[in-house]
């Protein structure tokens, strides 16, 4: 069962996620997330561990991660990622990371901070 905290400053709200298994797995987890997550707390951002995100999403052939973020949602996902190998998928985070609304980092606070400075 997944639960959404609400951390709010200077009137933005993120919703920070937590489950006991993956809550991204497809394209459709992800937009019921998204929606949820709306409706439930009045959140456009959102922080979740990287063990909430199914291994598929830092695959990018699989294109999921390109089609979780093609919605209208900043999302920060923190966690280790040393363990990859891909180019492009250093590539993807790294450009991710230069932008407004998606972020891949290590630490949770960091994730927030990057969420909370977002325009």
């Amino acid at each position: 069962r997944m639960k959404a905290a609400v951390i709010e400053r200077n009137g933005i709200r993120v919703a920070e996620m937590t489950a006991e298994v993956p809550m991204i797995t497809d394209a459709a987890s992800a937009m019921k997330l998204i929606m949820t997550v709306r409706y439930e707390t009045g959140a456009s951002r959102i922080v979740m561990d990287k063990a909430l995100v199914c291994r598929e999403f830092f695959i990018l052939s699989t294109q999921l991660a390109g089609e979780i973020l093609q919605n209208r949602i900043k999302l920060a996902i923190y966690g280790d990622y040393s363990g990859y190998t891909s180019k492009p998928l250093h590539d993807f985070i790294y450009v991710s990371n230069l932008g407004n609304d998606f972020f891949f980092v290590s630490a949770r606070e960091e994730a927030l901070e990057q969420l909370f400075a977002a325009g």
